[in-house]
């Protein structure tokens, strides 16, 4: 039975998302902690209320973000994960953290990566014009927004779209993306081949509009 931990800074739909598909599908795997960067992170209070572990450790009680991450590290040790997911955990991290957990860390990201990495994707989307927006689930790499991509999901930009229209589209997109992508992963239907993340049952890993 894998073990997972999510990293969460917010509200936590995306874990919400996830923890609802683990027990629905009967993952091999089970969410073991939830732990933000903020106190007052609603997805700490959905995760307790699940029976699920919590844990918060604030950025703002450390000088620096390599002792953050250090501290941030021995919290999620303590849960032995074999998976560890970004939710909307608004951190950078530095490439320390990402080294421990390479090749289990997974992120979400708002674009069609490689486009649009960084903040403002939506309205970047939409100001470059572009028709088609989207969400990534990729592994974690140092390089901010980057790593082999896992799935996307496609979501069409409309005429008259503003960014927190389209943003509330794309977040529908990625919960439907992220917890296809979490099974797989503990089901070990993915490889990964120079580079380049490929499902072993040749699933689609992109998802187009519902």
């Amino acid at each position: 039975m894998q073990r997972i931990v999510i990293l969460v800074s917010g509200r936590g739909s995306n874990a919400q998302a996830i923890l609802h598909a683990c027990t629905a599908e009967g993952w091999p795997a089970r969410v073991v902690a939830v732990v933000s960067n903020r106190p007052g992170a609603a997805a700490l209070e959905f995760a307790a209320q699940q029976g699920i572990a919590t844990a918060v450790v604030d950025h703002t009680l450390h000088a620096s973000r390599e002792a953050f991450d250090a501290a941030l590290m021995q919290v999620i040790d303590g849960f032995a994960p074999d998976l560890v997911l970004l939710a909307g955990f608004m951190r950078i991290l530095t490439d320390g953290f990402v080294q421990h957990y390479a090749g289990r860390l997974l992120n979400i990201h708002p674009s069609l990566l490689p486009a649009f990495a960084g903040l403002h994707t939506h309205r970047r989307a939409i100001e470059a014009g572009c028709k088609l927006a989207g969400a990534t689930v990729h592994l974690v790499t140092p390089t901010l927004d980057h790593g082999p991509i896992v799935a996307q999901a496609v979501v069409p930009v409309r005429p008259d779209d503003t960014p927190q229209a389209l943003a509330e589209r794309v977040l529908e997109a990625e919960h439907r993306l992220y917890p296809l992508a979490v099974g797989w992963w503990v089901r070990g239907e993915l490889r990964l081949d120079g580079g380049v993340v490929h499902h072993t049952g040749e699933e689609s890993q992109l998802l187009l509009p519902a």
